[in-house]
């Protein structure tokens, strides 16, 4: 399955105002509705929430990339804002902070310049692991 990588970006600003906003706030419930985002998407590319709304809105590009790096971008940003969530609902405001401002970085990076640091990630795990870059959008 591949995947429209201007709906990404469109994706990550939205998630980078979001991020911002729990940063602001200070807000677990929005950090943890967030994480449910993330979860949706790493599950359903093209079902996730934002994905939804770009499609509403603006035509697709016609370009394509393969969806599993950006699946497992969505999973690291899962972890991240489950982590903030927990952070913040358990009174350790610190931990949810932090964790909110490495997801919040990590969108913002792939909102504004798409360098998206997960699917960086992804492809050198699998370099590492010894799987060809051919064989991405398979994974």
């Amino acid at each position: 399955m591949d995947i429209d990588p201007r709906g990404q970006r469109f994706a990550a600003a939205m998630t980078s105002i979001v991020v911002a906003l729990v940063l602001i706030t200070g807000s677990g419930w929005l950090a943890l509705a967030q994480a449910v985002v993330f979860a949706i998407t790493a599950y359903r590319p093209k079902r996730g929430p934002y994905a939804l709304v770009y499609r509403r809105f603006w035509t697709p590009s016609g370009e394509k990339e393969p969806a599993a790096p950006v699946r497992f971008a969505q999973l690291v940003g899962f972890v991240f804002l489950s982590v903030s969530a927990g952070g913040y609902l358990t009174g350790a405001e610190t931990l949810g902070v932090v964790a909110a401002a490495f997801g919040l970085l990590a969108a913002f990076l792939n909102a504004a310049f798409g360098l998206c640091l997960g699917c960086e990630a992804y492809l050198g795990i699998r370099r590492l692991t010894g799987r060809n870059a051919e064989s991405v959008g398979n994974a």
